[in-house]
């Protein structure tokens, strides 16, 4: 018995060879003809060498055995750029790395323009990172990062966009200088502290001299003002003194006056004369503080003067007060013209009236008296 017969087919038959080789080609066939994409890929075509076309993501039917698939990723991509020695314009050499982001916009124009756009873009970078840093000075490239990498992305613009390719972002993460750079550097940003702290120093010094000499004006200004408000002040007072002492001379001689025309008054209502003769000057400062005295208006001319109203002090000055108390008793005192016509035939007849024969009162107004036979005298 063979130990090879499988029934009516053998191992080494050719028909099943033939069977289990067309098995294997159609797999490989149909392999060779799916080609699946994903969703943030490109795919270049190529049948025999020769592209025909951009594969879309999902499921994609291609010729087998002759055709081959370049897949492009879409998405932004980072890349880093090495560090690189440069010169500055100044002669400092510094050190200096970046990263840059890309973003395929053109798969057919990327696979067919540059060979690898990843590190085509990478070299380009690194030139145009050393040629940007040695058009600046070293103060420039540490502090104007902004402006370096705006002019990195300036440069790579251009060439990138024949490669399909767009520089979204340059990013240049160091630069540093050289060992001697950093030494220097930092002597100098010393001196500049300690030029600035003396320059500060000068200034607070200058202006506490400024607002020394401020507070001394003002303080002078001030000092003058009160003196001169002082010295106001007191020339003022003298004048008020000088018109007081003058005006309470004047109102004491008025009362003098009064004061004495008042004592006459009381002498003269003592004797047993009816007729009075009062002095001028007593007459006409009553009749000129009668209405202030008495309270009645005085015409002139038929035109009604206003009264003046003394204050109190010049009230007290001048008396008035008093003078208004010895007005009203003489006002109060009563004339008995008959009584006094009486006394006056009683005397004629040497007629005893029981005693001293006195007025009965004293008047203040001048009457005539008809039967006298003295001479009579007016009032002045």
């Amino acid at each position: 018995m063979n130990l090879l017969s499988l029934g009516p087919l053998q191992l080494g038959d050719p028909m099943l060879t033939a069977g289990v080789v067309v098995l294997l080609l159609v797999v490989i066939t149909v392999w060779q003809m799916v080609e699946i994409v994903d969703a943030y890929d490109r795919g270049a075509l190529t049948v025999f060498g020769e592209y025909r076309k951009l594969l879309e993501p999902g499921l994609n039917i291609v010729p087998p055995f002759v055709s081959r698939v370049y897949t492009f990723d879409m998405r932004t991509q980072t890349i880093d750029v090495p560090s690189q020695e440069a010169i500055t314009r100044d002669n400092s050499p510094v050190t200096a790395d970046a990263v840059i982001y890309i973003r395929v916009m053109d798969a057919k124009r990327a696979f067919l323009e540059v060979e690898n756009y990843e590190r085509a873009v990478s070299n380009l970078a690194q030139t145009t990172l050393r040629a940007v840093i040695g058009d600046m000075e070293l103060d420039d490239t540490l502090s104007r990062r902004e402006m370096i990498n705006e002019r990195i992305r300036q440069e790579l613009d251009e060439p990138t966009d024949e490669w399909g390719i767009r520089v979204e972002s340059v990013e240049v993460r160091e630069v540093t200088p050289s060992q001697g750079v950093k030494g220097a550097m930092e002597q100098q940003t010393s001196a500049e502290r300690k030029r600035r702290a003396m320059i500060l120093e000068a200034q607070g010094e200058r202006r506490s001299a400024v607002e020394k000499a401020e507070g001394a004006k003002q303080s002078e200004i001030i000092r003058a003002q009160g003196e001169k408000q002082s010295q106001i002040l007191e020339a003022q007072g003298d004048s008020i003194s000088t018109v007081l002492r003058a005006k309470s001379a004047e109102s004491m001689g008025e009362r003098a006056i009064i004061d004495k025309g008042m004592q006459t008054l009381e002498e003269i209502g003592q004797s047993e004369s009816t007729t009075f003769v009062m002095p001028q000057e007593l007459t006409s400062m009553v009749g000129r503080y009668g209405k202030h005295l008495s309270g009645s208006d005085v015409r002139t001319d038929g035109t009604d003067l206003e009264s003046l109203d003394f204050d109190e002090e010049t009230r007290e000055l001048i008396g008035l007060d008093d003078i208004a108390e010895i007005i009203g008793e003489i006002e109060q005192t009563e004339m008995d013209v008959e009584a006094m016509e009486a006394e006056a035939q009683a005397i004629k007849e040497g007629q005893d009236i029981g005693g001293e024969t006195e007025p009965s009162a004293t008047a203040t107004e001048i009457e005539p008296d008809v039967d006298s036979g003295d001479e009579s005298r007016s009032d002045r």
